[in-house]
């Protein structure tokens, strides 16, 4: 009996200890302080929120004038893929009430920080992000996946930039088809011969994440498309 009582608790423990680290897995602790802070957008305020991983997350501590100057919102969460963004997306934009969201996407999930990789999964993650910012009367911009020639803590996988290009061609159709706004950071990144970023754009090697040049390079492609969907 007392083996079997044993036994009861400690799957119980184990079961509560799945449940936090689900619970995490979206991480809603990151901006939970911030969003609440925030409040509801003042009258006639024209907010943006910029979705994301560690691109996103670095780019107002590089290039914090940027986000100022053009009342932008960073909600970047390093290491995160599309399955995490989707978790969060009610708490971290859809409540924010913004006018417009911009998500990036994709280099976690080809990383496969949270599982193999699967194109299908992702894309449809990506589509169901725009599918609920539109029902809540959000509009969308869709930015490609930045250049990868690999991951430094994911040597195995050596087909990167094979996998960025069909996920971007993917998402650029979906995006014409849908009347959604694409802004092509990848073509301004890219190297020449097509195999990596930009050393000139890169912080890290293999380049994955931008320097403050690389962001300067993202914000003269989507600061024209963000006052053109904003002001509509």
């Amino acid at each position: 009996m007392k083996a079997r009582l044993l036994a009861i608790q400690l799957l119980l423990i184990v079961s509560l200890g799945i449940s936090a680290q689900k619970h995490e897995f979206g991480n809603w602790k990151r901006y939970s302080k911030a969003n609440s802070e925030l409040g509801a957008p003042a009258k006639g305020e024209k907010r943006v929120v910029l979705m994301g991983n560690s691109i996103t997350d670095g780019w107002p501590g590089t290039r914090p004038e940027f986000f100022k100057e053009n009342n932008l919102i960073g909600r970047g969460i390093g290491g995160q893929t599309s399955y995490q963004f989707l978790l969060r997306f009610r708490e971290d934009v859809i409540n924010l009430q913004p006018k417009v969201v911009v998500i990036n996407y994709g280099t976690n999930d080809i990383a496969e920080n949270t599982g193999p990789y699967d194109e299908d999964l992702t894309f449809g993650n990506v589509c169901s992000m725009v599918e609920l910012a539109r029902y809540h009367k959000i509009k969308v911009i869709l930015t490609s996946c930045l250049p990868a020639g690999g991951f430094g803590w994911r040597p195995s996988i050596t087909d990167a930039m094979q996998k960025v290009r069909s996920l971007n061609e993917r998402v650029k159709a979906y995006a014409q088809e849908n009347k959604i706004p694409y802004v092509d950071y990848f073509s301004a990144l890219v190297t020449e011969d097509g195999t990596e970023m930009n050393p000139k754009y890169a912080k890290d090697k293999p380049g994955i994440h931008p320097n403050a040049d690389g962001y300067k390079v993202m914000e003269g492609l989507l600061l024209p498309v963000i006052q053109k969907v904003r002001g509509k």
